[in-house]
C-alpha cells in the first residue's frame, strides 16, 4: 500500500482544497511508494495566510529565543536520523550508510551554526557621523519568505533554507520538489512533536511547476529563494521582478577541476572520482569536468578509467547496498542523461561506463568520457550525472580560459604543488569557490554561491544568514 502525504500548514498535516495528488517513485526500483499533494492558488493562499500572521509574533522573538528552538530541532533530528534517513533513502534512492554518515552530521552542525548566528549579526557601530545626530543600523528579519528546494539533497537543501531565515525571525512557505517531498514532511512532523516552532512559523505545501510558480509569484512573500537549475531561476527572478521581490539564487554549476602536470595522479584520481560520482553527480559543485595538462593526460584518463569501475564507486543497489553511487532521481532524468552520451561526438572517447545499468530503477554506471573539446555539448551545459568529462590544455592560460569559458561560476579546484600557481588560479577562476587539492568538502562557516548563471545570494555562513536580513538606518538627533 502506498502512504498518503499532505501539506504541513500552520503545524498541522492538511489535504489540498480539490484533493490533486501525485505518485512517488522509488528510484531504486522504480515502483511507487506513496503519493503526495499537489497544491493549486488556494493551498498557497492559505499557507501564506497563515506565515503571515505567524510573522507577526515571530518577528518580535528574541536571539535567544529562536537559537532556543534552533539547537531543539538539531537535537530532535539528531535523535531521529534513522527515520529521516530511512524517508530519504526510499524517496531518492540513496544507501542508507551514506546517507547517515555524510548528510546527517553536516545537517546538524548547519543548523546548530545558525542557532548561535542569531546571536552574533554584526554592522557599523553607532555613532555621531553627523554633529548632534547618532546613527545605529537595525538589522530586521524581512518577513514571509517563500522557499524551493531540489530534489537532489532534499533534507539538506530544505534545511539551508529555511534554518536561516527562521533564525533571521522570518517564517516561511516552503515547496519541495515535486519528486522528492517526504523527507521535508518529516522534518516538520518532527518539529511539530518537538514543539520547536509556534505553529505557521514553517509551512510545506507540495506540488508541480505551477504550485511552485503561483509560489513565487503571490503577492505576500517579501522574498523568494531557490535552489534549482538556470532556467527555474531565470523565471523566479523575472517573476519577482515584476513585484520587486528580492531574490536568492543556487543554480546549476559545470564545476572545472585543473590537474597540473605535477600533481599526485594516483591520489587526485581517487578524491575526484568520489567527488565526481557522488549522489550519481547530481551535485552543482561535483567534480565532473576535468582540465589535465598534456604531459599527465594520458595517464590521469587511465587513472579515472580504473576509479569508475573501482569499488569505491560501485552502485548501491538498495538502501542497504555497499556501493556509493545511487540510481538518479527519475526516469525523465536518467534518459536526459543518457541522451549526452547518445549524442556524443565522433572525437569523443568513453572509457568507462556509458550506459544504463539494469531494467529495474534508474541506474547509470559512472562513466568518463575523454577526448572532449572545450565547444562540445557535454562541456558546456550541466549533465548532473554520474558522467565525468577529460579536455586536454596547454598551458595556464588556456586551462583558466577552458575553465571559465562555460556559463556557470559555482564552484572549482586546482592541484597541483605550485603554490604560486595554485595562487594565480584562484585568482584567475571565475567561480564562487576554489578548492586546492581537494574538491567538494563544505563548512557552516564559509558561503556556498556562485557567479553568472550560477546564481546570486550565498547558503551558508554569515553571508547566507544576512541574506534573510534588511538593514534599517535610525538617526536621532541628540541635541534636541
Amino acid at each position: 500500500m502506498t502512504k498518503e502525504l499532505k501539506n504541513f500548514v500552520g503545524g498541522e498535516f492538511v489535504s489540498t482544497r480539490d484533493g490533486m495528488s501525485t505518485e512517488l517513485v522509488n528510484p531504486t526500483t522504480g515502483e511507487v511508494f506513496a503519493t503526495a499533494p499537489v497544491s493549486g492558488p488556494a493551498d498557497i493562499d492559505q499557507a501564506y495566510a497563515v506565515a503571515a500572521s505567524a510573522f507577526e509574533s515571530w518577528k518580535n522573538t528574541t536571539p535567544s529565543e529562536r537559537q532556543q528552538a534552533l539547537l531543539k530541532i538539531a537535537q530532535v533530528f539528531e535523535d531521529h536520523a534513522d527515520e529521516l534517513v530511512a524517508v530519504e533513502s526510499e524517496n531518492t534512492g540513496k544507501p542508507i550508510a551514506v546517507t547517515m554518515s555524510e548528510e546527517i552530521p553536516p545537517m546538524v552542525d548547519q543548523i546548530r551554526f545558525f542557532a548561535g548566528a542569531a546571536r552574533v549579526l554584526e554592522g557599523k557601530a553607532s555613532g555621531e557621523y553627523m554633529q548632534g545626530f547618532t546613527s545605529m543600523i537595525r538589522r530586521e528579519p524581512i518577513g514571509v519568505i517563500g522557499q524551493v528546494t531540489p530534489w537532489n539533497y532534499p533534507m539538506m537543501m530544505a534545511v539551508w533554507k529555511y534554518i536561516p531565515a527562521i533564525a533571521a525571525g522570518n517564517t516561511v512557505v516552503l515547496k519541495p520538489s515535486d519528486t522528492t517531498p517526504a523527507s521535508t514532511l518529516k522534518m516538520a512532523e518532527l518539529i511539530a512533536q518537538s514543539d520547536a516552532l509556534p505553529p505557521g512559523v514553517l509551512n510545506i505545501v507540495c506540488g508541480d511547476r505551477e504550485t511552485g510558480k503561483a509560489l513565487v509569484e503571490h503577492k505576500t512573500p517579501q522574498m523568494v529563494s531557490i535552489t534549482g537549475s538556470v532556467r527555474a531561476g531565470m523565471q523566479v527572478a523575472q517573476s519577482a521582478a515584476l513585484d520587486v521581490k528580492r531574490v536568492h539564487l543556487e543554480l546549476g554549476g559545470k564545476a572545472p577541476v585543473l590537474v597540473f602536470d605535477d600533481a599526485d595522479i594516483e591520489a587526485a584520481a581517487e578524491w575526484l572520482a568520489v567527488a565526481g560520482f557522488f549522489n550519481a553527480g547530481q551535485d552543482c559543485t561535483a567534480a565532473t569536468r576535468m582540465l589535465v595538462a598534456p604531459r599527465i593526460y594520458d595517464d590521469f584518463v587511465a587513472a579515472m578509467a580504473e576509479q569508475a569501475v573501482g569499488t569505491a564507486t560501485t552502485l548501491a543497489d538498495g538502501p542497504t547496498g555497499e556501493g556509493l553511487v545511487p540510481p538518479v532521481n527519475n526516469v525523465h532524468h536518467m534518459d536526459r542523461v543518457l541522451g549526452f552520451l547518445e549524442r556524443a561526438p565522433q572525437h569523443a572517447q568513453v572509457v568507462a561506463g556509458g550506459s544504463r545499468q539494469g531494467d529495474r530503477g534508474f541506474f547509470i554506471s559512472p562513466t568518463v568520457v575523454a577526448g572532449l573539446q572545450q565547444e562540445d555539448e557535454m562541456i558546456q551545459n550541466e549533465i548532473f550525472g554520474p558522467v565525468i568529462t577529460i579536455q586536454k590544455f596547454d598551458d595556464e592560460a588556456q586551462a583558466l580560459s577552458y575553465a571559465n569559458g562555460v556559463n556557470y561560476g559555482l564552484a572549482s579546484s586546482v592541484w597541483t604543488k605550485d603554490f604560486g600557481r595554485a595562487m594565480r588560479m584562484a585568482k584567475g577562476l571565475d567561480f564562487g569557490c576554489v578548492w586546492i587539492n581537494t574538491h567538494i568538502p563544505l563548512v557552516a562557516e564559509m558561503p556556498h554561491g556562485g557567479f553568472k548563471h550560477s546564481g546570486y545570494g550565498k547558503d551558508l555562513s554569515m553571508y547566507g544568514f544576512e541574506d534573510y536580513t534588511r538593514i534599517k538606518h535610525v538617526m536621532a538627533n541628540i541635541e534636541s
